[in-house]
């Protein structure tokens, strides 16, 4: 399975560090040439790999950090996006209900992909740090219409040391981690953890 994180900012940069925290190689891209932010990916660590956005979209799995409103030139750059599992971690705060047009996630915009939302809850420093707190684990939030990929990106979110939780379907559970005109869904920022039952 191979990976990659559209979109280098802060959210981007604390994805990247979850992967490096884990060994786990990603590549990183932005529209931007991959040398505009060589030494920030190698300051994070050495299995981050910057690239362009082409090269990058060949992942398996691609993460969407961008701002909301450039996600559809993000999902122009392939004419179908089957096959692949697009994780959107963007939010649409500060956008006016009219011009998301009821978009709760960019899913329309990646024809024929797996879209998985989460990882947008957090603030970029709080999500950027190590997931182990006071013995139990931060919590990461998804909601998918796919189970096959909710199933999948669960399973990284822990092993990367996070605790998912699977809210459901987008049209319901998307709604709780999304912001969008002045409201944020009822979860964002939400730091949460998860200890384990002792028997």
């Amino acid at each position: 399975m191979s990976y990659a994180i559209i979109g280098f900012g802060k959210i981007g940069q604390a994805l990247a560090k979850a992967f490096a925290r884990n060994g786990i190689e990603v590549s990183v891209a932005t529209t931007r040439a991959p040398e505009s932010f060589a030494s920030d990916a190698a300051a994070i660590g050495p299995g981050i790999k910057p690239k362009t956005l082409a090269e990058a979209i060949k992942a398996d799995v691609i993460f969407l950090a961008v701002r909301f409103e450039q996600h559809p030139d993000v999902a122009k750059v392939l004419p179908d996006w089957k096959g692949k599992t697009v994780v959107d971690v963007t939010n649409g705060y500060g956008m006016s209900p009219e011009k998301l047009g009821g978009q709760l996630s960019s899913a329309k915009a990646f024809a024929g992909g797996r879209l998985v939302k989460g990882f947008n809850h957090l603030g970029a420093t709080v999500f950027g740090q190590d997931p182990a707190v006071h013995g139990g684990r931060r919590v990461v939030f998804l909601a998918s219409d796919d189970d096959d990929a909710a199933k999948d990106i669960c399973a990284l979110a822990k092993s990367f040391g996070f605790a998912p939780i699977g809210l459901g379907g987008l049209s319901e559970g998307g709604m709780l981690v999304q912001g969008y005109g002045s409201t944020w869904g009822r979860l964002i920022f939400k730091d949460l953890v998860q200890f384990e039952e002792k028997s």
